[in-house]
């Protein structure tokens, strides 16, 4: 599936859990719910997928975790705060890079309007 139709529907997913479930809950909240619909959707999804740090030949287990990764080829961070700012779009795209993946999606679901809480980023 091209990674523009994947991304449509990711976000007809997460405007469905938004519309449920409003804005004001936790992002493990949003996690569970978007990771539920994505998988409803028909799409491969892992959620809380560990990624390594690799620096020349040594391979780090630093902790990192993209929230969802679907269909292997776009990464989707979820956030629940009061505005997004640098350091997540920092992060999307360090997360990016580790992952070889080229399109990233910033959801923060804490807004009145979920269309006011989508970052697209593209590496």
């Amino acid at each position: 599936m091209e990674q523009n139709k994947i991304t449509e529907k990711i976000l007809q997913c997460a405007f469905k859990v938004h519309t449920e479930l409003g804005p004001g809950l936790l992002e493990s909240a949003y996690e569970e719910c978007l990771f539920y619909e994505l998988k409803r959707s028909g799409l491969q999804v892992e959620k809380q997928k560990a990624l390594p740090l690799v620096y020349y030949e040594v391979k780090l287990d630093a902790g990192y975790r993209i929230d969802l990764l679907v269909e292997n080829s776009i990464v989707v961070e979820i956030k629940s705060v009061e505005a997004l700012n640098d350091v997540h779009t920092a992060q999307v795209l360090t997360y990016l890079k580790l992952s070889k993946c080229k399109v990233g999606l910033l959801l923060n679901f804490n807004v009145a309007s979920l269309k006011n809480g989508i970052k697209r980023l593209i590496k």
